[in-house]
């Protein structure tokens, strides 16, 4: 079978490799739509943390069961999506209901080899009935699960200013739970075409370009004094997470999505003062990739809005190092196997 392959950073190759035998607890996906994420940016970059080369990429993904074992209530030709965090089931996360940062979790496409094949095994136990969605959006359920589960971590309540920062396809993500659960959503990044998005397409009244404006006076007037009681950070920029602290209101709670390599800094008597709280969201739950379904089917979001760039197989070599350059204004490509 056909797969590509990131050899090292900036370097892709097609490569025709076997395809998988089916093995006892495992099931065969043949792959319809691979969505480009931002650990597969990073990964080609060379700055995605926990990775080795060379890997194959992918793991926002739709397909069909071709085989299966140990998968009760699925039936070889249902279109499926998997939870891509393969979990070991009993580590002290696994037992305590938080599989999605198993002590030795193996993420697809990151810690072992993912979807940007023909055919793919997976635990049967990560598989997803399509429930009636698209491929397309199947392929778009994990990343929102991940702005699900962010936004499920920091407890969004309704009315209160959540300032997202980062309009990237996870981030948007974010922006959609957080509406979704009643918060007053500030969007923020550096690229206007994104904020142009966010204004557009989610609908948001409030969107603030931290490279152009007063960005703590402009918080300031948008939650009439009070700063956000919610910031999330979606952006895996270093500086952007530090910056992030001072938009913090009293007692305010600042979740991290992004993840870079640095280690990061803030004034401890700041975020003393106002009793924060910092948490990190890692990945997404089962519980997470339902409600993300249940949203798309009762129309309270359309991810299809997120694909700007839609790409054959044969082409993702060609095309995917372009994906890099913000000129391009790529929200979400797809690709299509």
């Amino acid at each position: 079978m056909k797969t590509l392959i990131c050899i090292k950073p900036g370097e892709f190759e097609y490569r025709e490799i076997d395809a998988p035998l089916a093995k006892p607890g495992q099931s065969i996906i043949k792959i319809r739509r691979i969505g480009i994420c931002g650990t597969d940016l990073h990964a080609y970059e060379g700055t995605q943390p926990y990775f080795e080369y060379p890997r194959i990429l992918g793991h926002e993904l739709a397909g069909d069961l071709v085989d299966l074992d140990k998968a009760p209530g699925f039936a070889v030709g249902d279109a499926v999506t998997i939870i891509p965090y393969f979990n070991c089931g009993h580590c002290v996360a696994c037992r305590n209901g938080k599989p999605n940062c198993c002590v030795s979790i193996k993420v697809c496409g990151v810690h072992v080899d993912g979807g940007m094949v023909e055919y793919l095994s997976v635990p049967s136990s990560a598989l997803i009935h399509s429930d009636g969605l698209s491929c397309d959006q199947l392929a778009l359920v994990e990343p929102l699960a991940i702005g699900a589960h962010a936004v499920r971590r920091a407890g969004v309540q309704p009315d209160e200013f959540v300032l997202v920062i980062g309009a990237g396809p996870i981030g948007l993500g974010v922006m959609e739970s957080a509406r979704i659960a009643g918060g007053q959503v500030i969007a923020m990044d550096i690229n206007e075409g994104r904020l142009g998005f966010c204004r557009d397409r989610l609908h948001l009244l409030h969107v603030v370009n931290a490279g152009g404006e007063d960005v703590m006076e402009r918080l300031r007037h948008i939650t009439r004094g009070d700063m956000p009681t919610v910031v999330i950070d979606a952006t895996g920029s270093l500086r952007a997470i530090n910056n992030a602290f001072q938009y913090m209101a009293h007692g305010a709670r600042y979740v991290l999505v992004g993840l870079q390599k640095g280690d990061i800094q803030f004034s401890h008597p700041e975020f003393h003062k106002r009793e924060a709280t910092l948490m990190s969201s890692r990945n997404a739950t089962r519980e997470d990739f339902a409600s993300v379904m249940d949203a798309m089917k009762k129309g309270l979001i359309d991810p299809t809005t997120y694909i700007t760039h839609r790409v054959g197989f044969d082409q993702v070599k060609e095309e995917f190092p372009g994906w890099l350059d913000p000129a391009r204004g790529v929200i979400k490509a797809m690709v299509e196997v």
